[in-house]
């Protein structure tokens, strides 16, 4: 989930465009955009969110097997957390395969309601009050 401005492939975007899409949709400006790489709530929020929807079978094929649930319908959990995240929530956190990480994590943005309710269930977000979904 740690962007650090490296290149996402999905729709040929990388993280500071997707920063942007935020900041343009009216969502948050850039002071108050949480830092990925310092955060990982997202990834540790709920072990049922990290699901393979989109990916093709070479997509998935990408992904380290010691990553992938037993059930091969999404990310490996420990917990709520996905086994993919190394780091501490809300100190300093990396994804271990963000190269090839699933469509799901792609799509989480910074400051999107998403990640805001992830936030807010780790106590990184003051309020839920104001955010789309949270």
């Amino acid at each position: 989930m740690t962007a650090g401005g490296a290149p996402s492939e999905r729709n040929g975007r990388d993280h500071n465009q997707s920063r942007h899409d935020v900041l343009s949709a009216g969502d948050a400006d850039t002071e108050t955009l949480p830092d990925c790489q310092t955060c990982g709530a997202c990834c540790s929020y709920s072990s049922e969110w990290p699901r393979f929807t989109m990916e093709t079978d070479e997509a998935l094929d990408l992904i380290p097997p010691q990553f992938v649930a037993a059930d091969q319908r999404g990310m490996r959990c420990e917990g709520e957390r996905c086994s993919a995240l190394s780091g501490r929530i809300g100190v300093s956190t990396s994804c271990t395969i963000y190269d090839v990480r699933p469509d799901v994590c792609r799509a989480c943005l910074p400051g999107d309601s998403e990640c805001r309710t992830a936030r807010w269930a780790f106590g990184l977000e003051r309020s839920s009050a104001g955010s789309s979904a949270c």
